[in-house]
Order: structure tokens, then C-alpha cells, then sequence
């Protein structure tokens, strides 16, 4: 079972991000020089966190994908996704199952 995605939400603004795009599929999220979007419509949450693919490699280390990637209007803080015929921005998924894991991630990959 994975955090949904009101539950990855709160998770981000007590490990200091701060939200600052919402929209009916997602909410945006700031700490510095990083940017996540927190996916609504990751109904179980297993797609709920979507980091820049820039992130990729150092998430690795921490947690596995658990999508390729996921791509969408909305997520204009991340790149184009070339592949796709309309203008669609993409990042890389992850879905934790608790809280404290989640907060671990985000202080092993964003400090």
C-alpha cells in the first residue's frame, strides 16, 4: 500500500517544501533549487512523487522508480517530453509506503 497523494503532500511541507502550484492534477512544490509535483491522480499513490528526471540517478540510490516516467501538461517545471505530439512536460514517479521512508528520501536526495 502506498501514501496517497494528500498523505505525500503533507509529508513534503513538514520536510520543508513549499507548495506553490496547485491544479486538479497536481500540486507543485519548492525547497531551494528543487522542484517536485505531487501527482492527484495517483489514486493509490503507487505514481504520487514526481521528481526532475535531472534527479534520477542520485534518487537511485535511495528508492526505485516506480515508473519510467510520467508526463503531463502541468509539469512545467521539468522537460519537454519530445516523444509526445502535444506539449507535455515529464518526470520520474516514485510511491513510498510510510511517511518516515518518504521523509527520508526527500532529506537523502534533496539536501
Amino acid at each position: 500500500m502506498y501514501l496517497r497523494p494528500d498523505e505525500v503532500a503533507r509529508v513534503l511541507e513538514t520536510s520543508g517544501f513549499e507548495r506553490d502550484f496547485v491544479d486538479d492534477k497536481a500540486y507543485g512544490y519548492c525547497r531551494g533549487e528543487h522542484y517536485v509535483y505531487v501527482n492527484r491522480e495517483a489514486r493509490f499513490g503507487r505514481t504520487a512523487l514526481v521528481i526532475h528526471p535531472a534527479m534520477k540517478e542520485r534518487s537511485e540510490r535511495f528508492a526505485e522508480p516506480t515508473a519510467s516516467f510520467r508526463s503531463s501538461q502541468v509539469y512545467t517545471r521539468f522537460p519537454l517530453d519530445v516523444a509526445s505530439e502535444n506539449e507535455t512536460y515529464y518526470g520520474i514517479c516514485h510511491g513510498f509506503s510510510s511517511r518516515q521512508i518518504l521523509a527520508s528520501y526527500l532529506e537523502n536526495v534533496f539536501r
